[in-house]
């Protein structure tokens, strides 16, 4: 609306410009006049670009120099005693109104209009000017602070829903981020601690050796920071790195990993950190099905994508008949459980990867992990 009442008084300037140069041009007070109407606009202008609205004080001025004043100034000095030569002065007062319409109050408004009107009808009356033009004056004079009005509340009332509409996508947003955090706890958790409660209910591992002592203080400490709330998503130094921490982990349960290393490229922290959690996943599924306590892990770059592959040679399965075919055209595993579906293929495609499993009894199981997917 600021822009739009500029829009508006320029067209009053210019029409009043085009009027003083062609049958003013030798009365030095329509000059003056035309003068302080720019100055007045510029004033306006130059404060609404500083507070970045309509400033009241300055529209006022406005409305009381040159919507008011500014007539009989130009009856007494300017030598107009027609309705011709007034016209263009009284035009200015139309987007004095507008202006008043976006800087003020209901109750200024209705104030500065009835001024507006009043000195406009006796600036008319002045000059003896048809009833007609009068009347089509005021009324332009009223409705232009009408139209401002409603613009102006229109443009308000829709900002305000667009602004609630935010507020409730923001709070949208924040709960879906809250459910993904538990989420991704969840996951968290039965890649770690509930695989480690198991293996040890189970009696298939010494609680007392020290690396499980070293493995159950580490998720201890997982706990205690899920408990405090804070964050344990931190970035992993490097994908290597990432992936001897999910070794060591399986080797802590008793698994026997054969790690390999073929310059894999660098990644982001969190893709390095989703690849070794999924990549902890493969390797407890291998020491809980697969009936073998060895498996090997390989991580490698091709042509800027990393791969790591998981494989054991274990009692394997068959991939055809052991679920419904998943949107990759891969099989969801009847062994693989939870563990498969949320832990390896939803973590891969949650972070643009994607994870692709082999199997065949008797064959083992070979779990490749690529991203980008």
């Amino acid at each position: 609306m600021v822009i739009a009442t500029a829009l508006y008084r320029g067209s009053h300037l210019v029409a009043g410009g085009a009027v003083v140069a062609q049958h003013q041009r030798d009365r030095l007070f329509p000059w003056l006049a035309l003068g302080a109407a720019i100055a007045f606009t510029a004033l306006i202008w130059f404060m609404a670009a500083r507070h970045r609205r309509l400033v009241r004080w300055a529209v006022g001025l406005d409305v009381l120099v040159i919507g008011c004043l500014l007539p009989f100034g130009a009856y007494a000095w300017g030598g107009a005693r027609a309705q011709e030569s007034i016209a263009w002065v009284m035009l200015l007062g139309g987007s004095a109104s507008a202006m008043a319409a976006v800087a003020f109050g209901t109750r200024l408004l209705v104030v500065a209009v009835a001024l507006l009107v009043a000195t406009h009808l006796a600036g008319y009356l002045m000059v003896d000017a048809d009833a007609a033009v009068t009347g089509a004056h005021l009324n332009a004079l009223v409705f232009s602070a009408v139209v401002s009005w409603v613009l102006t509340w229109y443009l308000c009332r829709q900002g305000g829903q667009v602004d609630a509409a935010n507020r409730r996508t923001l709070a949208a947003e924040a709960q879906r981020a809250r459910f993904a955090e538990r989420v991704a706890h969840h996951n968290a958790l039965h890649d770690t601690v509930l695989a480690t409660l198991t293996a040890i209910a189970r009696g298939g591992v010494d609680a007392n050796t020290s690396m499980m002592r070293e493995r159950c203080a580490r998720e201890a400490a997982y706990l205690r920071r899920l408990v405090e709330q804070a964050d344990d998503r931190e970035p992993a130094s490097g994908v290597r790195a990432a992936l001897e921490e999910s070794v060591r982990a399986a080797e802590a349960l008793g698994l026997r990993v054969t790690a390999r290393y073929h310059e894999p490229p660098a990644v982001p922290g969190e893709i390095a950190l989703a690849m070794a959690r999924a990549v902890t996943e493969a390797l407890n599924n291998v020491r809980c099905h697969a009936g073998t306590g060895h498996a090997f892990l390989t991580a490698a770059g091709d042509s800027g994508r990393l791969i790591v592959t998981v494989v054991d040679r274990g009692r394997g399965f068959d991939t055809g008949a052991a679920g419904s075919k998943r949107s990759d055209g891969l099989s969801r595993p009847a062994t693989g459980g939870i563990g498969l579906d949320r832990s390896v293929y939803a973590r891969m495609r949650g972070v643009g990867g994607r994870a692709f499993v082999d199997s065949a009894p008797g064959e083992g199981v070979r779990v490749e992990l690529r991203w980008p997917g």
